[in-house]
């Protein structure tokens, strides 16, 4: 969750309200915790009856929401009013006349969904001077392992680095997708306190033998049996394995072994801050730096910048399959030269 959000549900929480919010942006998944936030935790449950009103863009004039904000809460201190896919409203801008002036005791909510605001109205200026203004973008591919990280540890469930990779390689970058498929595990193994990847397999459905994330560490520890399985079974579904994800899983690795060259003769503390993961996973990234020094690692890097272009079309219209295989051959020649 970003510091922006903490400050607003910590707000709204010591009832420090502001007079309107606007939300927007294409992440649906923050948009909807918002507003299930204001639905639930701003009123009482015997407050909410007279004094939630929801109205949606695509059948609400901006006169009726302005009635709406405009009117008395009924047994209680404030009322909270709801735009809901506010992008699809006629003359949405026509409402920048009462957020200059909004009423003391309505809490207004503009969800703005799936895109944000123009800019060129008034409306984000107000929200920024007047009110609360958040925008939900996409969380990046590159972020996704981080995010899932981060999610739980807000969950107290604790979610590994390679886990984490497995999980943002076969989901993307869908957080309301990936959230239901975490809360998935946690609600069938509600003690546990760890997603290893036995419960990835059994709850979400991701084998532990045929993952990406798995085909770099095949090659580098030098386990030609799994590797040439993996290999074969991503021909045969090339869809699990589109080369930017190849690509990205296959630099991460060879990041982590770059760094694991400089961290020998450390002590495994050491080793593990300087490579950024535990001491078991280090101590295997230590074991294949034998094999992979700097110069075989450095090429390799090379090699994957050069295939990583022609996985997006770059002088080159092979398909991910064929691309695949040249770049497990040419790492081959690499690991034995």
């Amino acid at each position: 969750m970003t510091s922006d959000l903490k400050k607003l549900f910590q707000s709204i929480q010591n009832k420090q309200f502001a007079p309107f919010y606007l939300i927007d942006g294409e992440e649906a998944f923050y948009i909807d915790l918002i507003t299930n936030y204001f639905e639930e935790k701003i009123l009482t449950p015997a407050e909410r009856d007279f004094n939630l009103i929801t109205l949606y863009g695509k059948d609400a004039e901006w006169q009726e929401v302005v009635n709406a904000c405009r009117r008395f809460p009924m047994f209680a201190e404030r009322q909270v009013v709801i735009l809901k896919d506010a992008a699809q409203m006629n003359k949405l801008n026509e409402l920048s006349a009462y957020l200059e002036h909004p009423s003391p005791t309505t809490v207004f909510l503009i969800e703005h969904r799936f895109k944000k605001t123009d800019g060129r109205g008034k409306l984000v200026k107000l929200a920024k001077d007047k009110g609360f203004y958040f925008t939900s973008d996409k969380v990046k591919d590159e972020q996704m392992p981080a995010w899932i990280q981060n999610y739980g540890v807000e969950v107290n469930f604790h979610i590994g680095e390679r886990e984490a990779q497995v999980l943002a390689t076969y989901l993307g970058n869908d957080l309301q997708k990936v959230v239901n498929e975490i809360e998935k595990v946690r609600i069938n193994v509600p003690g546990e306190k760890v997603l290893t990847a036995e419960l990835i397999q059994k709850y979400i459905g991701i084998s532990r033998e045929y993952n990406i994330f798995q085909l770099p560490e095949a090659l580098t520890a030098g386990d030609k049996d799994k590797l040439y399985r993996m290999l074969a079974y991503f021909v045969a579904n090339p869809k699990s394995a589109a080369m930017p994800l190849v690509i990205g899983s296959f630099y991460s690795h060879f990041n982590k072994l770059y760094l694991a060259n400089f961290a020998k003769g450390k002590s495994d503390k050491d080793a593990a801050a300087i490579v950024g993961l535990y001491p078991g996973r280090v101590k295997e990234l230590m074991a294949a730096t034998n094999k992979w020094p700097l110069p075989k690692v450095e090429y390799s890097l090379a090699l994957l910048a050069q295939y990583s272009a022609r996985g997006v079309g770059v002088n080159s219209d092979t398909d991910d399959s064929s691309l695949l295989k040249e770049l497990i051959g040419k790492l081959e020649l690499v690991a034995n030269s």
